[in-house]
């Protein structure tokens, strides 16, 4: 559509201010047309997603691809200041930078119509190699990305296309007058973009987009329905082998102080997996193979169902968890124990003549988790958990099924979404962590924590109660200490013991004084050892030092 206006009145100031306007506008419908690409290029490969699966999105796949990437330090960076909130600032980041690239490539476009579009398919090659790149990668997890770009790169063509540029088709200067004023009687005519082309092709390609997103989330969320419904139907066995009544007097009961049992909603959740997998039960399989297995053995939900079941009481701790910090967590966990199934596929430990003195714990997420042989097979409860606190495992925390092993930073031990273990050697395989710069045998360090007073309150002076918590997985705790101010340590009185596998809760009756004052707190576990004050960091295999808070009493 070729629009002409004609200016009489004054065609060199106002043409001129008609001009500006024009290439203001059609810069930023310019980068509308970006933004809207983009949205096109999200919305057609989560469809496609949706039909292969949704972890090869191109938002999930290259958030992904960042974390595996993402230098120890940063990773801590984030856990400490994000919490479990950590992998949506990432995706909230991701997106704010498409938007930004995005905006970039309409502007680009405007210019440099057919090189705006190729750069569009460079995006999507980089979201098809950073699918296809990850461990559980496959090469149809390049298609989301490939297809999304190809329909994006089209649509910014096109939407392009309607934003002719402005010319200056030339200067009509009819037969001067007698007199005529400076420029009076001079007409300009100017082509101006197809306003009308334009926004029909925007909206269709808007609203399309939006259509493709709507179903690719229907198919999603079906998908997903059917593993909800599967959690839903999972019928908790009772355990033949049932955990022991928490003894009276384990809680304390104290307001502030953290509950002996974590609730499922408040339990810590560290992981990579920025979409949580949602596996059907019904289709799930676990494979155990590798160096020194005589019978390979596949199980499903119903043959662990079928077996001797268990129930323990077990603290968890990450190893990112800082000195004081939250990410520890104490629940009562049903399953199998994993040293029969090792046993049945004839797996011996390295102490008994066994050739692998690794397993590796592999996610439906392509998460490996690299645990010790002989630890798993020393008697200790380590066990395929598919019940926690007397419920199917929720999503976050890994159902169907789980690894459980006490004693152990979860990194080494707590696989979530397992579906394949292997049998190797810790000289022959690196899994994912010790890439990342963490050690490979990880046992869980004496810690304590002080719940109450919190840092930087108010208490008054008097009998203040100082409580927290305590724990060395495997080993127990038998004392906890207090001191204020650096002065001499005082001798907490402990919770009943519930097992050397759980975390203990101590209270110490404070007689506190008006002033600023810190409290520190140490734990000695049950073999004697006394938890250490010097600080170090989590890397490579857990913090250390004494948790202390200030307090101002008044």
């Amino acid at each position: 559509m070729l629009v002409v206006t004609e200016n009489r009145d004054d065609p060199g100031q106002t043409g001129a201010s008609s001009s500006r306007r024009s290439r203001w506008a059609r810069a930023i419908l310019a980068a509308l047309s970006g933004l809207i690409a983009g949205f096109c290029a999200l919305a057609v490969a989560e469809l496609v997603a949706a039909v292969l699966r949704p972890e090869s999105g191109p938002v999930t796949a290259v958030g992904s691809a960042v974390i595996d990437r993402t230098p120890p330090a940063v990773k801590e960076f984030a856990v400490r200041n994000f919490g479990t909130a950590d992998k949506m600032v990432l995706q909230l980041g991701i997106l704010v930078l498409l938007a930004l690239f995005a905006t970039g490539i309409g502007l680009l476009a405007l210019r440099h119509r057919l090189l705006g579009s190729a750069a569009v398919l460079v995006f999507g090659l980089v979201g098809a190699v950073s699918a296809v790149g990850r461990p559980e990668g496959v090469p149809a997890d390049a298609l989301p990305s490939v297809v999304g770009a190809v329909v994006a790169a089209g649509v910014l063509y096109l939407l392009v296309g309607r934003l002719t540029p402005d010319l200056l088709v030339g200067r009509l200067t009819p037969a001067p007058s007698p007199s005529p004023a400076a420029g009076e009687g001079e007409t300009e005519a100017y082509v101006t973009f197809d306003r009308r082309g334009f926004v029909v092709a925007a909206t269709t390609a808007a609203v399309t987009s939006a259509g493709a997103g709507f179903l690719g989330r229907r198919l999603t969320s079906s998908v997903q329905a059917g593993a909800g419904a599967s959690r839903h139907n999972l019928v908790l066995p009772v355990p033949e082998s049932a955990a022991p009544a928490i003894p009276p007097g384990a809680d304390l009961r104290i307001r502030g102080l953290s509950s002996f049992i974590t609730p499922n909603k408040d339990f810590y959740r560290v992981d990579t997996a920025l979409v949580v997998p949602r596996v059907d039960a019904g289709t799930w399989r676990l494979k155990i193979h590798g160096k020194g297995v005589a019978r390979p053995v596949t199980v499903d939900i119903h043959d662990l169902l079928g077996r001797e079941i268990i129930e323990r009481d077990i603290t968890l701790a990450c190893v990112s968890n800082e000195v004081g910090g939250p990410y520890v967590g104490n629940a009562r966990w049903i399953g199998v124990r994993l040293a029969d199934l090792l046993r049945e596929a004839g797996v011996r430990p390295p102490s008994k003549g066994g050739p692998a003195d690794q397993i590796v714990a592999r996610s439906v997420d392509g998460m490996t988790i690299g645990t010790p042989v002989e630890t798993a097979m020393d008697g200790r409860d380590a066990m395929l958990a598919f019940g926690m606190n007397g419920e199917p495992l929720p999503f976050e925390h890994g159902f169907p099924v789980r690894m459980v092993v006490p004693g152990l930073y979860g990194y080494v031990s707590a696989c979530k979404w397992i579906k394949d273990i292997e049998l190797t050697t810790f000289a022959a395989y690196d899994a994912y962590w010790v890439r990342q710069s963490w050690s490979q045998q990880a046992p869980i360090k004496t810690e304590s924590r002080i719940d109450t007073p919190r840092p930087f309150s108010s208490p008054k002076a008097g009998t203040v109660p100082v409580a927290g918590v305590a724990w060395a997985q495997h080993r127990g705790i038998s004392r906890v200490e207090v001191r204020v101010d650096g002065g001499e340590w005082h001798t907490a009185r402990l919770a009943a013991a519930d097992s050397r596998d759980t975390w203990r809760q101590w209270v110490w009756e404070w007689p506190a004084t008006s002033g600023n004052h810190t409290l520190e707190v140490r734990a000695t576990d049950g073999t004697g050892a006394t938890q250490t004050g010097d600080r170090v960091g989590t890397v490579p295999n857990g913090a250390t030092g004494w948790h202390s808070v200030t307090v101002d009493v008044s």
